[in-house]
């Protein structure tokens, strides 16, 4: 389904700074349709049709009234076509007291449906409709009457274009509070008129154990706030309502997320209400959580560590041998080596347990030119991308990559120098799993019929290397001369 702005631009000539505002909207119309118990709907005029709904949200907090999304729908000529028509010329909400809904596959309901206008500086750019089921004829509670009141309070700063507040950061509304986590609200000077159930909780975890209304609440929390506790420089604008931000309290041996909203009327604030969740095992999973990371990063530096000492042991052992076969062993047990520790590296910089390989592989083929080359012009040139692996499959590729390459160095251009080609495809096969094709490609003098591949060290280590990864490996002669590996692998899934 297309985003909000991209029906907009599709649909509607709605200026861009009017869908930035209704995108605001949209992002806190949950907070209204909560408080109101009811659906709201965003309508504006299309290119195609005179009114078309937009948008759609349905209340948290008691009975929907629309099943079905009311995306894409037209108001035809009628009733709601005349209403929408009358609250933009008017500028004013309009309210029908019951009307009946018939949808399909939902019983018939008794609806009562408002019409809001929704002003930027002075222009209605759309009308919300919201929409509440009359399911009930009980008496309301304190809560459903505090609610409502806000509620109508929200809607007439929608009509006076002062809801939603650009002034606050789009950031604050993701993750913040919900109704249904706590609402408290607040008169002019910051006093507490109400507190629902779930935020008068969420203040006895901060320490609190007096009575909530009637009292303020800056300072309920100042007075349960230890002086060693961290306070945001922000707490003093949202404990008083003053301003349209959010922040974290840390007491009680808790943590309360809490975000004000200021409630004006002709631009002048008369109270607030402030959303509050306890979020305090929230905060210890996440603490939780990045000292799990540290210490698998750590694991991993220590990992590393150890692996460059052995290879920094086995180097000062090739020292002390004479020229030769043994020697040579242990500079090739050397490049293995270090070539695990580069991975570790990578994975000690990380916060999972995945790489980027492509930085790996250009490292490690650096390293193999420097050290095989002994002298001969020798470039490396890579087509494609691996992407990233799992810490498993990029030790083992890594460890075949070096092998090929130092392979091709030492066997096709250890004369004359030359060019290596790697080229790298990653593509799901029939079953979905990820499968990565590597070409290792030289410009060499080819395979040397005396020394099939297959009968060293190393490439006993790339079959058995690219077995274990689910593949198969083969060599062959490039004309006009010269060597190519290919190989494949699966890959491990990332999540």
């Amino acid at each position: 389904m297309a985003t909000l702005s991209e029906l907009l631009r599709a649909r509607t000539d709605v200026a861009a700074p009017d869908v930035e505002w209704l995108q605001l909207l949209v992002g806190d119309w949950q907070l209204v349709a909560d408080l109101s118990f009811a659906d709201l709907v965003l309508w504006v005029h299309s290119v195609e049709a005179d009114w078309e709904a937009v948008a759609h949200v349905r209340p948290t907090t008691g009975q929907l009234v629309f099943v079905e999304d009311q995306v894409g729908r037209t108001a035809e000529p009628g009733r709601t076509h005349d209403l929408l028509d009358e609250a933009a010329a008017e500028q004013r909400i309009l309210r029908v007291r019951q009307v009946q809904v018939v949808q399909e596959h939902a019983p018939e309901q008794s609806v009562r449906e408002e019409y809001i206008p929704v002003v930027r500086e002075g222009r209605v750019v759309a009308v919300m409709t919201r929409h509440t089921n009359l399911w009930t004829t009980r008496t309301p509670s304190r809560l459903e009457l505090t609610y409502l009141a806000t509620a109508d309070a929200l809607c007439r700063m929608v009509t006076g274009g002062e809801f939603p507040n650009s002034s606050a950061p789009t950031g604050l509304r993701r993750g913040a509070p919900r109704v249904g986590d706590g609402v408290i609200r607040l008169d002019v000077d910051g006093v507490v008129t109400y507190a629902s159930p779930n935020a008068v909780s969420a203040l006895h975890r901060l320490g609190h154990l007096g009575e909530v209304v009637g009292a303020s609440l800056a300072q309920i929390v100042t007075d349960n706030v230890r002086e060693l506790d961290p306070v945001d420089e922000g707490l003093a604008l949202v404990v008083t309502g003053r301003q349209p931000w959010r922040t974290e309290v840390v007491a009680g041996g808790t943590t309360v997320s809490m975000r004000a909203i200021p409630l004006t009327e002709a631009g002048q604030r008369f109270g607030a209400i402030v959303l509050m969740r306890d979020v305090g095992e929230l905060r210890r999973r996440e603490r939780e959580l990045m000292t799990k990371d540290a210490t698998i990063r750590e694991i991993h530096h220590r990992v590393k560590n150890n692996l460059q000492s052995v290879a920094a042991l086995l180097r000062l052992q090739a020292r002390r041998l004479p020229v030769g076969e043994a020697r040579a062993a242990l500079a090739e047990a050397e490049r293995r080596v270090g070539t695990i520790a580069m991975v570790h590296e990578q994975l000690s910089a990380g916060f999972d347990e995945t790489v980027d390989f492509d930085a790996i592989a250009q490292r490690g083929l650096g390293a193999v030119v420097e050290v095989s080359a002994n002298g001969v012009p020798v470039r490396t040139v890579t087509e494609g991308s691996f992407g990233r692996l799992r810490a498993e499959d990029a030790t083992s590729l890594s460890m075949v990559l070096s092998e090929l390459v130092q392979n091709s160095i030492e066997h096709g251009l250890a004369d004359r120098g030359g060019d290596v080609r790697i080229t790298v495809a990653r593509h799901p096969d029939e079953r979905g799993t990820e499968v990565v094709d590597v070409s290792v490609e030289d410009d060499g003098r080819g395979i040397d019929p005396d020394h099939r591949p297959g009968s060293g060290l190393g490439t006993q280590i790339v079959a058995s290397l690219v077995a274990d990864l689910g593949g198969r490996i083969t060599w062959e002669d490039v004309e006009p001369h010269g060597t190519r590996a290919r190989f494949t692998a699966k890959l491990r899934p990332m999540a």
